[in-house]
């Protein structure tokens, strides 16, 4: 009984910090994003034992777009557990139609978007995002990758809101797969880039066989 209430304490102690840590750091809600990367993490980590390639470098100030492949519902997570700053992904919005996901996007910060119309108030909160100096996480191909292709064609919202806001790209690739106890799912992180004098298209391009280069050399 005696170590069940010491856990018990010990629990309140680590949520209290981590609530201060949430509503400390920016003006967004995390303690949602923090609570599941902080206590979540170390099981997620533990049923799918992925390998980092190459680590993020990611810039501590200013704002940034998170852009890789998506090849599973999870993938938002290895990005959120090697990311030292926290990521406001953008996820389709029938996660916040369930009820049993709900919870769980609205929780961790993340943005809805209607993938049936132009979006324009989900862009809106992206671009509030970055205007706050944040980190903002995309999937350019717009939807995960069921094709045997390597990679799906880009969408342009991301090197868009880049160049509008001036934000730092970070490219990453995920390769393997969420078999528990996996063997091979790997993430890799690429170097930094901003969009600045290029055109959206030249962009785009440069961003698609950035993580392409990365998914063949991890495979």
């Amino acid at each position: 009984m005696i170590i069940l209430f010491i856990i018990l304490i010990l629990i309140c102690f680590f949520l209290i910090f981590l609530i201060f840590k949430a509503y400390g750091r920016n003006e967004f809600n995390m303690f949602g994003y923090n609570f599941g990367k902080y206590t979540l993490g170390w099981l997620f980590k533990f049923y799918y034992p992925y390998k980092v390639i190459k680590k993020p470098q990611i810039p501590k100030e200013g704002p940034i777009i998170i852009c890789g492949n998506h090849i599973h519902f999870m993938d938002q997570f290895l990005v959120v557990l090697e990311s030292a700053r926290p990521i406001h992904f953008m996820a389709k919005k029938e996660y916040f139609d369930k009820a049993r996901t709900r919870w769980f996007f609205k929780g961790t910060g993340c943005i809805p978007v209607n993938r049936q119309i132009h979006d324009a108030n989900a862009k809106e909160l992206a671009m509030e995002v970055l205007e706050k100096d944040l980190a903002l996480g995309i999937f350019p191909e717009g939807t995960r990758n069921r094709t045997k292709e390597l990679l799906q064609p880009f969408k342009f919202g991301a090197v868009s809101m880049a160049k509008k806001s001036n934000a730092t790209i970070i490219p990453f690739a995920i390769t393997g797969n969420y078999k528990f106890r996996t063997k091979n799912l790997k993430i890799s992180f690429g170097e930094g880039f901003k969009v600045g004098d290029m055109s959206l298209e030249e962009a785009n391009e440069k961003l698609y066989n950035i993580i392409l280069k990365m998914i063949k050399e991890d495979k």
